[in-house]
C-alpha cells in the first residue's frame, strides 16, 4: 500500500474523493475553508487545496484499474514513466498542517535567475544548466557551461 497522486477533471476533486471511497478505496482530497461574502450572506466553504489532484493509498496491482475507472479520474500522476508515490509522512505533514492554520494557499516551485537545472527532455537530456533569464513565466534562458551554449527553452 502506498499514496499515489490522481489527477482529475476540473473542479471534481470532492466528488472524485468520495466516489472513491465508495468504491472501497481510501482517497483524500485536502481542503481549505474559506469564508466568502455574498451581498445577503457569509458562508465558510471548502476549496480544494491541490486543484484537480486527488490522493489514494492503494496497492497498486491490485487497485489501480479500480481507480482508473472512476467518474472523474482522468489518470495517475506519473514521474519517470511510474504512477508517482507520495511519502506518508508528506501526507500526514499536509493533513497536520491544515488541521492548524486556515486560508491556506499552494504555490509551485519556481526557477529563480541563477539557479541550476537538469534538463530532463528533448537532445541536451541529462545536461545540466544554468538560469540566466526568465521571461513571462514559461521561457528561460539556459547557459550550459559544459556545451558552451546558451538557449532558451519553454516551460511547463
Amino acid at each position: 500500500m502506498a499514496w499515489y497522486a490522481v489527477y482529475t477533471k476540473s473542479r471534481t476533486e470532492k466528488k472524485v474523493a468520495l466516489r472513491l471511497k465508495e468504491a472501497g478505496i481510501e482517497a483524500y482530497c485536502p481542503v481549505n475553508k474559506r469564508e466568502k461574502q455574498w451581498s445577503d450572506r457569509r458562508k465558510v466553504t471548502e476549496e480544494p487545496l491541490f486543484r484537480s489532484y486527488v490522493f489514494v493509498n492503494i496497492d497498486l496491482d491490485k487497485q489501480s484499474a479500480t481507480v482508473r475507472r472512476t467518474l472523474g479520474v482522468v489518470n495517475f500522476v506519473y514521474w519517470l514513466q511510474k504512477p508517482a508515490v507520495i511519502q506518508d509522512d508528506e501526507i500526514l505533514a499536509i493533513q497536520q498542517f491544515l488541521s492548524e492554520h486556515a486560508a491556506v494557499e499552494v504555490f509551485g516551485n519556481t526557477l529563480q535567475v541563477g539557479d541550476f537545472i537538469t534538463i530532463d527532455a528533448g537532445a541536451l537530456k541529462g545536461q545540466k544548466a544554468e538560469v540566466m533569464g526568465i521571461k513571462n513565466r514559461h521561457e528561460v534562458r539556459l547557459r550550459i557551461d559544459s556545451l558552451g551554449f546558451e538557449l532558451v527553452a519553454r516551460v511547463e
